[in-house]
């Protein structure tokens, strides 16, 4: 009997304790919303950006090479690749090529190690190949199994090949970039349901990871970022039909770069861009089916191409 009114009261300390430190999480969470934590100082760190090429990912590179890294621009076509390597070596950065196909595990391994003799141990992974353009989407969506491939499999071979480094050195940051079709079911025509899927896939990787590295009390962030697909030029922006072009619109890839490197500054482990679309996916979860599916209806996020 005192047993179990003992076994009681410690469950209800630790539920109330429980109770408190999630409350004041949230204190903390709505205060920071206000006053953001201070930007961190990347200068000395080591970049591995996937998908350097084009797009947010060459924009990616070159302002981490204006904050003082050292940036392994990787991508699977050489001239984009060395294109952008070059521009920011232009901006006193250290910039330097590494043409990879990341759905290939040989040539990752053997890539990570020209790195780490050219550049030194990596410290930063950011992965922004697998999001899917608007160019992309517009014409015909490509295969089930290449999406999975550079969406999904090549996290697993560069996890596989730059966490043994970061632990070594007992520090890294993880980046996982993914379309906001990872909050929600995408209706893209022709080929949303794979897209969609990969996305899924890659935030459930992130928070998996996530919890892995935070029980084994490694200093490693992971940092998952959603991105709304339509960060375009103006001659893209021009082919899309938005049901809501104020409340969506179309976002350059430089601004979007910005963004996403002032949250990995901050150590954001969640968050997205524009950054009211991560708690609009979280809306659309806890909604009822018909109710979530009436407001998609409403908001037709940008997949309905002209």
């Amino acid at each position: 009997m005192f047993l179990r009114i003992y076994s009681l009261l410690v469950l209800a300390v630790d539920l109330t304790i429980l109770l408190v430190e999630i409350w004041f999480s949230i204190l903390v969470a709505c205060y920071r919303t206000f006053r953001p934590p201070p930007l961190k100082n990347l200068h000395g760190e080591v970049a591995m950006v996937i998908g350097a090429g084009r797009g947010v990912g060459r924009e990616v590179a070159i302002q981490l090479s204006q904050l003082g890294v050292s940036v392994a621009c990787v991508d699977i076509n050489r001239e984009n690749c060395q294109v952008t390597a070059q521009r920011a070596s232009q901006l006193s950065g250290v910039a330097r090529p590494f043409i990879c196909d990341v759905t290939d595990k040989n040539q990752v391994v053997e890539n990570l190690q020209a790195i780490q003799s050219e550049l030194g141990e990596v410290t930063m992974l950011l992965h922004c190949c697998g999001v899917p353009s608007p160019r992309s989407l517009m014409q015909d969506p490509p295969e089930i199994r290449k999406t999975m491939d550079v969406s999904v499999l090549s996290h697993f071979w560069l996890l596989e090949s730059v966490l043994p480094g970061m632990k070594r050195v007992g520090r890294g940051h993880i980046v996982v970039l993914s379309s906001v079709a990872g909050l929600s079911g995408n209706a893209t025509r022709g080929g949303g349901v794979p897209l969609s899927t990969a996305q899924f896939a890659v935030q459930g990787l992130a928070e998996s990871l996530h919890t892995e590295l935070r029980h084994s009390n490694s200093n490693i962030i992971i940092t998952l970022i959603h991105v709304y697909p339509f960060i375009v030029g103006a001659e893209v922006a021009r082919d899309l039909r938005l049901r809501i072009p104020s409340y969506f619109g179309t976002m350059p890839a430089t601004e979007a770069a910005k963004r996403i490197l002032d949250g990995v500054r901050r150590n954001y482990a969640e968050f997205s861009i524009p950054g009211y679309l991560l708690y609009l996916g979280h809306i659309l979860r806890i909604l009822p089916k018909k109710a979530s599916f009436m407001l998609r209806d409403l908001l037709d996020t940008g997949v309905d191409f002209g």
